[in-house]
């Protein structure tokens, strides 16, 4: 083990590494992502529909319902 300032620098170098490597994968996932939605708009679909429905399929019942019930006394305050 080398340490160098109080610091494990081999410990340090593989954590670096490994961050790195998920960069990397994330980077790959996004371009995948990037690819599903241009087929998905290529199919007809409304990709900005798309990301707003997956949006709401992350967030918890509750949490969903007191969000449309805001936005619904929003839109009648605005008459919209």
């Amino acid at each position: 083990m080398t340490d160098v300032g109080g610091i494990d620098n081999n410990r340090l170098r593989s954590l670096i590494e490994r961050i790195e490597h998920l960069e990397e994968e994330k980077k790959a996932l996004a371009g995948d992502i990037r690819d599903v939605f241009a087929e998905a708009k290529s199919a007809g679909f409304d990709v900005k529909i798309m990301r707003e429905v997956l949006k709401l399929r992350k967030m918890n019942a509750a949490d969903r319902d007191e969000q449309e019930s805001l936005l619904d006394t929003y839109r009648r305050a605005l008459d919209l």
